[in-house]
């Protein structure tokens, strides 16, 4: 189980990247539309600077919706390999057929 604060933190960038999501893609075509002036362009840039760091798209970690775990994650299930397997071991998966021998 991963820590609950870095699960929390993740939680946190995701809010904020919704939250601020608009707002930055707005400044972001501002930023690169080269039939603006450059003054327009350095203050679209300038603003982009003052937004949270934590609200870029870039900064959110997937993690396993069951552990929390941020390493062997399948994007397609939300969760992490060993998760999967040991959810899969117990029939809780449908479709899923472990394989073993």
């Amino acid at each position: 189980m991963a820590k609950k604060s870095m699960v929390e933190r993740d939680l946190k960038r995701r809010r904020l990247a919704a939250k601020f999501e608009d707002k930055r893609n707005r400044l972001k075509e501002t930023l690169y539309n080269k039939d603006l002036a450059a003054e327009d362009r350095f203050v679209a840039a300038l603003k982009l600077a003052e937004l949270p760091r934590n609200s870029s798209k870039t900064r959110i970690r997937n993690r396993c919706l069951v552990t929390g775990r941020p390493r062997g994650y399948y994007r397609k299930l939300k969760m992490s390999r060993i998760a999967l397997r040991e959810l899969g071991s117990a029939g809780k998966i449908p479709g899923l057929v472990k394989s073993s021998w």
